[in-house]
């Protein structure tokens, strides 16, 4: 089984990064020259004695900025649990240390690009959310790993890992060509993880939610939707569910993404900006590409779109029937829900229509089933692909009940669960696992909106609650601010950090110094004024009520007129991304 150094000391000298293994009996040092930043292996009776020193979890990798190479590395982890007998870390802490010893070679512009790219890696690095494990393939599914040749057993952990997956895929690509020193880098996923140990008829047996996020078209709410040419889908997450009892071991995967064709919803300072169908590409090509690939992976395809079938959402449940319907491909099947429409009024109860809908789907995909003694009992042939329209708060919900489902039989199978018993009456195991996966949605949420989910309140209790509406309203204010005037920054950060922009270390200009339009400052500034003034002639009432109504009239129409205009010139106010161009977002 492969595996990597667990634990490291990170030594420094002026010339040197010496990264020194500290697992027993290893004399393995990785060597860094921050000059030449080429890297060697070495032993460690060659590391000088003066050395600055300090123990360090991992190493993400390294990224060139304005300044020069960078080196990422991980200084505090918690565990997480144990996932079939393997340790699973979450990453809590990070450094980010230069190679050069000063940046004053720096002119003042390229000292502030500097600064900005810093802090953009410094907040990829603290979104919550990256696990790793020095000796298991935390990017692969069970039934994946139980498919595999010898040879792919033999291979690194950073070989073999599903690149779907490695969120630090790019800072690891100067590692990739050196496979003496993959001993000491893991792949690193982004998402969530929880591993549980519960007890259910005096059975004690472990459960755990694994998601995945994958690297490929990454970034936040409103700048990433749909698909890109090579057909991979936005905010695209695999879920798998896995459970293991004397021995034997279960797995059920569903996957979420964004719809998958071409189509985009930028912010313009509406609460719900209108999304945009392209008109100029050709839709299916990428539909195509995206659910072969998909069937490659996983099989049989069930698609439940559960975006609202009015409205403006209404445009596309109709395209993506209709590419469905184009594509003829027997292996995809199409279901549209209304959440909301039915479960308007707080009737939960209703999606039990879903769940009825699939169960015989769901009955002939199965899941992935392994005995205690390796043999492989049942194969998972298919999935549920869910969708809305941000994958967050009603996928989490249906992907909770879905799982339950199919938890439950796996139950039965392996005796944990008697003939006829349900979960829903185990009440400290569904306490649980409702938790679990209501903290699987917030993760999710805060990754790509930036807030909480919404109804998880629903996901935690099995109800809808006055207070859950409550925190829904609060949380949808905070996507608002965000997704209008931070989410620019969160983008560019995400698009630095897996290599979608690369710094030109040789380059005097960035695309961070964008001038604004004359009209980002002035209109503000004349609302605000404007308002003011209206605000101070009904506080100071002048001679007469109506040379007052007439100052409260003219003020009040310019502060109106002028928010008009900010509004239909949104786009130009909201904070967009510099870094990336905005024809390779769409």
């Amino acid at each position: 089984m492969a595996s990597t150094y667990e634990s490291f000391n990170l030594r420094t000298t002026p010339e040197k990064f010496y990264i020194e293994a500290c697992d027993d009996g290893s004399e393995d040092v990785l060597a860094i020259d921050r000059v030449s930043t080429e890297m060697t292996l070495t032993v460690r009776r060659d590391v000088p004695a003066s050395t600055d020193s300090r123990p360090i979890c991992g190493l993400m990798g390294t990224i060139r900025l304005v300044a020069g190479m960078y080196l990422v590395v991980i200084t505090k982890k918690k565990k997480v649990g144990d996932l079939l007998g393997h340790a699973v870390w979450k990453a809590l802490e990070f450094d980010i240390v230069s190679y050069k010893k000063t940046i004053l070679h720096l002119t003042d512009n390229q000292m502030q690009d500097n600064k900005a790219f810093l802090s953009m890696i410094n907040g990829v690095l603290h979104t919550d959310g990256f696990y790793f494990a020095t000796d298991y393939d935390l990017t692969h599914s069970l039934q994946r790993l139980a498919n595999t040749s010898p040879e792919f057993q033999e291979m690194s952990l950073l070989e073999r890992a599903d690149q779907r997956f490695v969120w630090n895929g790019h800072l690891l690509r100067e590692f990739m060509t050196q496979p003496e020193l993959h001993k000491f880098v893991f792949p690193v996923v982004h998402g969530f993880i929880a591993l549980r140990s519960s007890c259910i008829n005096g059975k004690v047996f472990e459960w755990s939610i694994i998601s995945r996020r994958s690297c490929f078209r990454a970034g936040v709410r409103y700048y990433v939707r749909g698909i890109d040419t090579e057909g991979h889908a936005a905010n695209y997450v695999e879920t798998e569910q896995v459970v293991q009892y004397n021995g034997a071991k279960a797995s059920f995967i569903q996957t979420r993404g964004s719809i998958p064709f071409y189509w985009s919803q930028r912010p313009n300072l509406k609460y719900k900006p209108k999304p945009q169908i392209s008109k100029t590409v050709n839709h299916l090509d990428g539909f195509q590409r995206h659910f072969d690939s998909q069937i490659i992976l996983y099989g049989r395809q069930v698609i439940l779109n559960l975006i609202n079938q009015k409205g403006s959402e209404k445009p596309l449940e109709l395209a993506f029937d209709k590419m469905v319907n184009n594509l003829g491909n027997g292996m995809i099947k199409y279901i549209a829900f209304d959440f909301h429409k039915e479960c308007s009024r707080m009737r939960w109860h209703r999606l039990q229509i879903l769940l009825d809908m699939v169960a015989e789907m769901q009955d002939e995909f199965g899941y992935f089933l392994v005995d205690a003694d390796g043999k492989v009992l049942l194969s998972q042939e298919g999935t549920f692909r869910s969708n809305c329209m941000d994958c967050l708060d009603r996928t989490n919900v249906i992907q909770s009940l879905l799982a339950r489902r199919s938890l439950q039989s796996q139950l039965r199978r392996m005796g944990v669960l008697h003939i006829g018993q349900l979960i829903e009456e185990q009440a400290d195991f569904e306490k649980m696992y409702k938790n679990a996966w209501a903290d699987n949605a917030d993760a999710c949420a805060k990754q790509y909106a930036g807030t909480g989910a919404l109804k998880t309140d629903f996901t935690r209790t099995g109800k809808r609650t006055q207070w859950g509406l409550l925190m829904d309203g609060w949380n949808s204010m905070i996507r608002y601010y965000k997704n209008n005037f931070s989410d620019g920054f969160r983008q560019d950060s995400i698009d630095l950090f897996l290599g979608n922009y690369a710094v030109d270390e040789g380059d005097w200009t960035t695309p961070l110094r964008d001038p604004k339009d004359w009209k980002f400052l002035t209109l503000p500034i004349i609302m605000v004024v404007a308002f003011s003034m209206c605000i101070i002639c009904l506080l100071m009432a002048g001679d007469t009520w109506t040379e007052t109504l007439a100052y409260v009239l003219f003020w009040g129409t310019a502060s109106v007129v002028t928010a008009g205009l900010i509004l239909f010139n949104g786009v130009d106010f909201v904070d967009a991304p510099k870094l990336v161009q905005k024809e390779k977002l769409d």
